[in-house]
């Protein structure tokens, strides 16, 4: 199990690191490649990928969008800035991780 701060040093790394996919997609959109993780959080088909999916429609400034997916995560729309959302969700991501390899 990695910390939020380890997950994000890892961001300055060349390769992405051995991660879920959700976390590989908020290390993707942390570079700024927001296509790469798009990609990958389309493809996860639960609560936590509509809500990465929701925060990149957020970021990308599609905001009708990201209402969708927030709503599709039983997530409230954020209010707060995409950095601190993105904390959050690498946070809950991170916990998450934890709790299933215990």
């Amino acid at each position: 199990m990695i910390t939020l701060e380890e997950f994000k040093k890892s961001v300055s790394a060349p390769a992405v690191p051995d991660l879920s996919p959700l976390l590989r997609a908020l290390w993707h959109d942390a570079r700024g490649d927001w296509d790469e993780a798009h990609r990958i959080a389309q493809d996860v088909e639960d609560k936590a990928g509509a809500w990465v999916h929701a925060y990149l429609h957020r970021k990308e400034g599609d905001l009708g969008n990201a209402a969708y997916w927030y709503r599709r995560a039983g997530q409230p729309v954020a209010t707060d800035s995409v950095d601190e959302e993105w904390n959050r969700i690498a946070t809950a991501l991170l916990r998450e991780t934890l709790s299933t390899n215990i």
